[in-house]
């Protein structure tokens, strides 16, 4: 570690007031995860109304019309944000009355509970766009008027104080459980991202995977799909990965031959897979494993075989697409040499692996997120104050003695890690060095800040849907029905499900998909005897390619302005490129060894084994090409056998296998026929 991470410039005309609100936001979050000071509902509170103060700030209305618009814009976004940060405070002041009369509403209760549910639905149309607050509004509308609808539609009718005091008050509306995962969970793992990234992680990443198949055919598309399974290992957000590896991978595709449509759907499809990457996974692992009560580590097991799956799909499908192609990969020696790139960064994997371990070791989330951003901030500034020592000696025995003192939060806690990063930081000033690393880490704090906004904001909002759904039973009613289709067909209901999560998903982000959806359509996967965790993990995974499907992909759409391509037409290719990785699902619900749920090693083995195949098969009759260019009957004969691979039926597999065996007897030797062919045709 012999220079100080510098990726991170801020600019000075970023210090402005809104900077140092997000630096005040990440450190009452870092504040309260590391001593709980507060009370779960005032924490929620607080941090709603941090969200709402920025998002305002942020995205004041006029910002785009004339001046004089533009600046009564800011300061009203400035005060509506203000109100909403004031009001939340109203929960902590007040925490004990509102306890003792939980259900009966003052008249300032109505005052507050009114004004927050308006703000936050604005805040969240500002930050995410009209699809979101429209669907909670339909929600929301059937709480008040449901009762006046025909038939089975209607509810026996509620009180506006009831919807009021649900919504705003209680802990299955706004501050319901999505708000209280975003308020500690997932603050603290965007947090450490942000660090990471700043310290020179998406570096690291790319290098390593640059020159681990950056010369291999199609190279530079394989380089994206493995970039972005890194990164999704430390930034679950699929839209904050296409922006962050595709400024560099898309380029590249395009300069090796790739279309630009082709180069943005390899960098959203492998972006999205993020969010089903161990351990951060979008966020949605938190929730997850808080709304079905089961330990966290559950849930990463449960989606790691998925996880590997889905790149393997998107790594196998630009393969075939740049065999297709005749696309080589990038010149041996302009590709970096990725040990090169570790021995050079292999310290910020430290705090990762840390995390990993402390997860797996059977510790809390957010005590493993606190560790492991405690750890990256301390080696950044660690490695400032080392970075004018030259003597090898020396700076073993400063990181040795630095990992003794941070051992020290096994008896003193996590107040430990602000000791040392406290003198860690007065020394960069005593040695007058490190002024790179200041700035970074008030750089992370105000990114981390910024990029939990549309996560807290959707977390906030969707609690409506939440609170009216557990008000009247809704949700009982509407899984009445589909079970009643699913009786005779598992097959029909899970083909529902999947097109209720692509539906959704087109004008939702992947978060408020799944706790809708969940909602909806994972308690009747259940009562149709499909696995808990693999019901939601069903639901998940496609509220993942939600984000790829036209006509609102939002990863397609972050990726256009990079490959200066139409949305739509990246939207296109990226489902072409996911397309068999649908399969993973169904064969997860079919086989539940897929995600560890049942069976013994051999069982996982083997229908491992078959999704790989699946995958194989499905993505060779798409692209149409495997040893060489197929003909529509051997694509028609791959994704048939595909098939027969995936319904879990007696012979089924047997099918399946023998299908795929003939195939590749026939199209190998039907591949070297055309091969020959021209060299026949030279000889004569």
């Amino acid at each position: 570690m012999s220079e100080t991470p510098t990726t991170a410039q801020p600019a000075p005309a970023r210090r402005n007031a809104l900077f140092w609100v997000a630096i005040a936001f990440s450190n009452f979050q870092l504040w309260t995860a590391a001593f709980q000071p507060l009370s779960s509902q005032v924490i929620r509170a607080i941090h709603v109304g941090f969200v709402l103060l920025m998002i305002f700030a942020l995205y004041p209305p006029g910002e785009h019309r004339s001046p004089a618009v533009a600046r009564a814009g800011r300061a009203l976004g400035w005060a509506l944000g203000l109100v909403g940060f004031a009001f939340s405070f109203y929960h902590w002041i007040y925490e004990a009355d509102l306890t003792a009369r939980a259900g009966e509403l003052v008249s300032m209760d109505w005052v507050i509970g009114i004004v927050l549910i308006a703000l936050v639905f604005e805040a969240a149309r500002r930050a995410m766009g009209w699809g979101l607050p429209l669907i909670c509004g339909i929600f929301l509308a059937y709480g008040m008027f449901g009762e006046y609808l025909p038939g089975m539609l209607a509810h026996r009718g509620f009180g506006m104080d009831q919807i009021v005091s649900t919504l705003a008050f209680g802990t299955e509306g706004i501050y319901g459980t999505p708000t209280y995962v975003s308020s500690t969970y997932i603050f603290l793992f965007i947090l450490f991202g942000a660090f990471l990234e700043q310290a020179g992680m998406i570096n690291l990443f790319n290098d390593f995977a640059l020159g681990t198949v950056g010369h291999t055919r199609g190279g530079p598309a394989k380089v994206s799909v493995i970039s972005s399974a890194l990164m999704g290992t430390i930034n679950g957000s699929g839209v904050a990965n296409v922006v962050t590896t595709g400024q560099f991978t898309i380029p590249l595709m395009k300069r090796f031959g790739y279309t630009p449509a082709f180069a943005g759907g390899v960098e959203a499809t492998a972006s999205m897979g993020g969010q089903i990457m161990p351990p951060v996974m979008g966020a949605v692992a938190f929730i997850m494993a808080e709304t079905i009560n089961v330990p966290y580590v559950a849930i990463v097991k449960a989606a790691v075989i998925p996880a590997i799956l889905y790149f393997f799909t998107a790594f196998w499908m630009v393969h075939l697409e740049a065999g297709r192609k005749s696309l080589l990969g990038m010149p041996k020696d302009e590709c970096p040499d990725p040990w090169i790139a570790v021995r050079q960064r292999w310290y910020l994997l430290l705090p990762l692996i840390g995390l990993v371990g402390l997860l797996f070791s059977g510790y809390t989330p957010m005590f493993s997120g606190t560790v492991g951003l405690a750890l990256t901030v301390i080696l950044i500034f660690g490695a400032a104050v080392i970075s004018g020592v030259r003597g090898t000696a020396l700076r073993s025995l400063f990181w040795v003695l630095l990992g003794f003192a941070c051992a020290g939060f096994y008896w003193f806690g996590v107040g430990t890690f602000m000791a040392i990063t406290a003198v860690l930081v007065a020394l960069t000033y005593v040695l007058r060095r490190g002024g790179d690393a200041r700035r970074l880490a008030l750089t992370a704090l105000a990114d981390g800040a910024r990029h939990a906004l549309p996560v807290a904001i959707a977390c906030a909002l969707v609690g409506v849907i939440i609170g009216i759904i557990n008000l009247t039973g809704v949700a009982a009613e509407l899984g009445g029905h589909i079970i009643a289709l699913g009786e005779k067909s598992l097959f029909l209901a899970l083909f529902l499900t999947m097109l209720t999560c692509l539906v959704l998903g087109m004008g939702i982000p992947t978060i408020p998909n799944y706790i809708i959806t969940s909602s909806l359509a994972a308690p009747v996967l259940l009562q149709l005897g499909v696995p808990l965790i693999v019901s939601h993990m069903f639901v998940f995974y496609f509220g993942i390619m939600a984000d790829l499907t036209p006509p609102v992909a939002l990863a397609a759409f972050a990726a256009a302005p990079i490959a200066r391509e139409s949305g739509l037409k990246i939207g296109i290719q990226a489902v072409r490129i996911a397309v068999a990785g649908f399969v993973v699902p169904y064969m997860a619900v079919y086989s539940p060894a897929l995600m560890l749920q049942e069976g013994n090693w051999l069982d996982t083995t083997w229908v491992v084994f078959k999704a790989l195949v699946a995958v194989a098969m499905w993505g060779a009759g798409a692209i149409g090409f495997l040893i060489g260019p197929m003909n529509w009957a051997e694509r028609i004969v791959a994704i048939a056998a595909a098939s027969c691979l995936v319904v879990a039926l007696p012979l089924t597999d047997e099918a399946g296998l023998a299908g795929v065996a003939l195939l590749l007897v026939w199209h190998g030797w039907r591949s070297r026929r055309l091969a020959a062919a021209p060299a026949r045709g030279i000889g004569a």
